[in-house]
């Protein structure tokens, strides 16, 4: 701040000084330009120990900054070849950051002890009843006494998996097969997908996961989910 005001100084200074003597008008043109540099050092150094902390999204934000206001200071040289590596690593934190979000997780007292789970929505709805659509929440649950499983949830329509089916589980681009059940009980529209440990691992390990499953009504539907932002000490037992 002292050095914006001392450079805002001087400008108004110059031109008086220009007017009437030209040697003053150089220093205070060189008192400017070494305000303006002390400055961009000043945000350098507060950008260097952003990077140092691995505060990307700071580090970011005084590199553009000091870009913008002193583009041709030393210290905006200095920086520069490393704002697009900062830049790539905070636009790579937001995102976790957002993916982290998508995620929910749950600690309930159960008879037994305590039930945890961790679940997260469809990226998109998805019409399961022929009505319209509807969001579609896959689930990974641990009770004491049921134990571990992972199911889909929906909101309307049900399952054609009573008798057992197999479920087309794509994560990043790799297809797997597995298992699924439906429960027979109306508490909830459920289908539980029987290997739960493989769907885990896919879960832990991708940042896409698609589920293809029948319906009763309206054929094969797909839902997809963007799990990169898993936590998985939420479910110690699971790991």
């Amino acid at each position: 701040m002292k050095h914006a005001l001392l450079a805002i100084a001087l400008v108004a200074l110059l031109p008086a000084c220009q007017g009437g003597d030209p040697q003053a008008a150089a220093q205070a043109a060189a008192a400017q330009a070494a305000a303006q540099e002390r400055a961009a050092e000043d945000m350098a150094r507060q950008f260097d120990d952003a990077v140092a902390a691995q505060n990307w999204h700071l580090a970011k934000g005084l590199g553009d900054v000091l870009l913008m206001d002193h583009p041709a200071s030393a210290a905006a040289a200095r920086i520069k070849p490393r704002l697009e590596e900062i830049r790539a690593k905070a636009e790579a934190e937001a995102q976790q950051r957002r993916l982290a979000a998508l995620w929910s997780y749950g600690e309930e007292p159960v008879k037994g002890g305590t039930q945890l789970s961790a679940a997260i929505y469809s990226q998109e709805p998805v019409d399961t009843d022929g009505g319209g659509a509807h969001p579609v929440r896959l689930i990974f649950r641990d009770h004491p006494d049921w134990g571990r499983s992972a199911y889909l949830v929906l909101e309307a329509g049900d399952f054609d998996c009573y008798g057992g089916c197999r479920l087309k589980v794509t994560a990043d681009g790799k297809t797997h097969a597995l298992p699924g059940s439906r429960p027979r009980t109306d508490e909830a529209i459920a289908m539980f997908i029987d290997d739960h440990k493989a769907l885990w691992k896919l879960a832990k390990a991708s940042k896409q996961l698609s589920i293809e499953f029948p319906t009763k009504g309206v054929g094969r539907k797909t839902v997809d989910f963007e799990v990169g932002g898993l936590d998985a000490r939420k479910l110690p037992k699971w790991n």
